[in-house]
Formats: structure tokens, sequence, C-alpha cells
């Protein structure tokens, strides 16, 4: 998904992907099956965001199937063509837009933990898909985010969550009151999982406003 919607943030009007046939891939990871579901997903999120979904497609082919494949290219740059620039005809300004986007993008982690188990689904009949997600469902995903924050009262500062944080979102030390930075925070939960049963400081926020962080001066653990 990322891909994606980084096209998209480049000034790219339409993403056009090629996978494997279905059923017929060499490998048996079934990632093309997987890229579909991705991909319908992405297109009920380019909705929510007002970007024309026509602007996405996915199609399956083998490595025999260069007539097909140029076919296929050609008609989808010709509808893209008939759709124009991305944004304009749309009615979304180009800032606007973006800034749209890299909201998502930043949620990206968070959207694969939520949906990781429609997302592993796999179906042989390809019209499933398109019933997988619904438009509330995506409003409700990208309306209603959680967030996480450390407990101060709870916090032994160990530097679990600190060392497992992908995005380096954590900041504390040795013997210091960890805090998360909600700005650069990635809400994949990584520090929630990693956070010890027996301190529990990693508190799961799904609804209301997240604490304010301690001040620096009182951070500090006896």
């Amino acid at each position: 998904m990322e891909f994606i919607l980084k096209a998209f943030l480049n000034d790219i009007d339409g993403v056009f992907i090629v996978g494997c046939k279905l059923g017929e891939c060499n490998y048996t990871t079934q990632g093309n099956y997987h890229a579909l579901n991705m991909v319908h997903l992405c297109k009920k999120i380019m909705k929510y965001l007002g970007i024309n979904e026509d602007r996405l497609t996915i199609e399956f082919m083998s490595s025999a199937d260069g007539i097909k494949f140029a076919e296929f290219a050609r008609n989808f740059t010709e509808k893209i063509k008939e759709i124009g620039p991305l944004g304009k005809s749309e009615g979304l300004e180009k800032d606007e837009l973006k800034s749209k986007i890299n909201e998502v993008v930043k949620l990206i982690p968070y959207i694969k933990v939520e949906k990781k188990e429609k997302l592993s689904k796999t179906f042989s009949n390809i019209e499933e898909y398109e019933k997988l997600y619904s438009e509330e469902e995506i409003k409700e995903l990208l309306t209603n985010v959680v967030s996480y924050y450390i407990d101060p009262e709870k916090c032994k500062a160990c530097g679990i969550c600190r060392r497992r944080c992908p995005v380096d979102a954590i900041i504390g030390e040795k013997k210091v009151i960890h805090v998360i930075d909600q700005d650069k925070c990635i809400r994949c939960g990584t520090c929630y999982q990693a956070c010890p049963p027996k301190f529990g400081a990693v508190m799961r926020i799904e609804k209301g406003e997240v604490p304010e962080p301690i001040p620096e001066e009182k951070r500090k653990l006896a």
C-alpha cells in the first residue's frame, strides 16, 4: 500500500499493478492474493479520501501474455487520461490531497495490524474481495485511530519499548521515565506488545484524548 500511495504523492495519476495469475504462481506465499486484497483495501481508502478509485487497478497474467499486457496498459493509460490529473478532476487542492495521503501513509503499520485478519483471507472468487471492506469500516478505521501512552506511574525505564520502536518515537533513557512522541508514533502497537506484563505501563487508548506527557523535570526515577 505504501508504494501505491507514495506514487500518488509523487504526482503519478494512476497505478497499474500486474501479478502472476491467481492459482498459477510458482511460489507458495500467495503474494498475488495478498496484493489483490491490499488493492481493494487501498481503493476503499482512496474513496474515503476523495480520490477516484479507478486510478488504481490490478491484473493477473503470465510472462507469455505480452500482447494482453500491452492491451491492458494501453487501456488503463487511456482511462487515466480521461479521468485527468490527480486531484484536479476530484476537486482537491494539491496540498490538501498530499496532506491527506501523508496521514494515511503514516498509519499503514496501524492499518495492517488492525486489519490483519481480513488481509490474511484468500478467496477463489475475486468478487468476494470487493465486499470485504465497507465504507463505514474504513471511516471507523481512519477516524478512530488508537493511540499509545506510557503511564508514568508504571514505567520502570527498562528501555524495552524504546529499543523495539521501529521509528524511534519513544524518548527516554536509563532511570528516566519514557514518553511517546505522538507526532512520530505510527500506532503499530509494538511498544504495547513489548512492555513486560509485570509493568503494564503502555496503555492502548481507543477513544478519547491522549494525556499530556509528564514534564521533563519529573521524569527522573529515584
